[in-house]
C-alpha cells in the first residue's frame, strides 16, 4: 500500500512525501521523493539521500535545498526515514539508538532484528519501490550525513555495480572506533567485533571490488569531528588501499544542514557527471 501524504511545487517539479509499507523492516515507512521538470518528459536517474542521527525525511527536504540542483540536472531524489518506526518497533532511551538511529545496517540481535534491517531496505526494497514509478530509472547514485554518511559508504562499497557515485557529509566514517558506532554496532550486531568490520568504511575500503570515487566534505569546526567522525581515519585507509578519495576540510562549517546545504549543489553536480 502506497498513500501520497504531500505535495508541494517546487523548482517546476514537485517535492511529494509517501507512506508506504515496507515488509523487511515491518512497518510503515515515511519517504521523501522529489521529482524534477524533467520527470515528466521521461526517466530520471536517482540520488537515495541517508539522513542522520535524529532525523526523519523532512531534514533533508525542508532544509537543505537540494531541490533546485536536482531539477538543473534531471535528478530525482529520494529522502527514506532513517529507522523503522511504530507502537511494536523497539525503542531505547538516547538520541543515538533505536527509532532515529537505525545505523543503515542489518541488526542480528534481539530485539533489534526483527525490524532495524535498513541496509536491505536501501539497498533493495526502498529502489524497487521507487523504480516501479515510471519516471524513475536504475541508475542511481547515493550520498548522506553523519551516520548517513556512514550508511552511503558501507552501502556503495558493500554492493558494487549498484551505484555510479558516492559521496558524504561528515560522515561517521569508522563507526567500530568511536562512541556511536560502539553503541550502536554493541546493540544491533552483538560484541564480536570481527563481525563489525563488515559495516565499517575503513576496514571495508581494503577489499573493495570497485575503485567507486569518493568524495566527501567536512566541517573543520564540526564538534563531533575529533571524538565521533575522525576523517583522518578514511583518508589512511584509501591511502594504503590506493582508493580514489576527495576530502575536503571545509573551515568555519559545524554540523549543521547549513553545512550541507552550503555544499549541496557541488555534490549533485559531481553526481551528475557521474550519471
Amino acid at each position: 500500500m502506497t498513500e501520497r501524504i504531500e505535495r508541494h511545487a517546487c523548482f517546476g517539479g514537485w517535492q511529494d512525501v509517501y507512506r508506504h509499507r515496507s515488509e523487511v523492516l515491518g512497518c510503515d515507512m515515511t519517504v521523501g521523493v522529489y521529482f524534477p521538470p524533467q520527470a515528466e518528459q521521461g526517466k530520471c536517474p536517482v540520488l537515495y539521500w541517508l539522513s542522520g542521527l535524529t532525523c526523519t525525511e523532512q531534514n533533508f527536504i525542508t532544509k537543505a535545498g537540494a531541490q533546485r540542483y536536482a531539477a538543473e540536472h534531471g535528478i530525482i531524489l529520494v529522502a527514506p526515514d532513517t529507522s523503522p518506526r511504530g507502537d511494536d518497533v523497539p525503542d531505547a532511551d538516547g538520541y543515538d539508538l533505536g527509532k532515529g538511529a537505525g545505523f543503515y545496517v542489518n541488526a542480528t540481535q534481539a530485539p533489534w532484528n526483527r525490524h532495524y534491517r535498513m541496509h536491505d531496505y536501501i539497498v533493495e526494497e526502498l529502489p524497487a519501490w521507487v523504480e516501479s514509478d515510471p519516471a524513475a530509472s536504475d541508475v542511481r547514485t547515493i550520498s548522506g550525513h553523519s551516520m548517513g554518511g556512514h550508511g552511503a559508504l558501507t552501502i556503495a562499497l558493500r554492493n558494487p555495480g549498484r551505484y555510479r557515485s558516492v559521496s558524504a557529509f561528515s560522515p561517521i566514517v569508522a563507526p567500530s572506533r568511536v562512541p556511536w558506532g560502539e553503541k550502536a554496532f554493541g546493540a544491533y550486531l552483538g560484541e564480536d567485533r570481527e563481525a563489525w568490520k563488515q559495516w565499517d568504511a575503513t576496514e571495508l575500503i581494503a577489499g573493495a571490488q570497485e575503485r567507486l570515487p569518493l568524495l566527501v566534505d567536512q566541517g573543520a569546526d564540526d564538534e563531533f569531528l575529533e571524538r565521533e567522525l575522525r576523517p583522518e581515519l578514511l583518508r589512511e585507509a584509501c591511502e594504503a588501499a590506493g582508493h580514489p578519495l576527495t576530502l575536503r576540510m571545509q573551515p568555519g562549517y559545524d554540523h549543521s544542514y547549513y553545512f550541507i546545504s552550503s555544499f549541496i549543489g557541488e555534490h549533485i553536480a559531481w553526481h551528475a557527471k557521474h550519471l
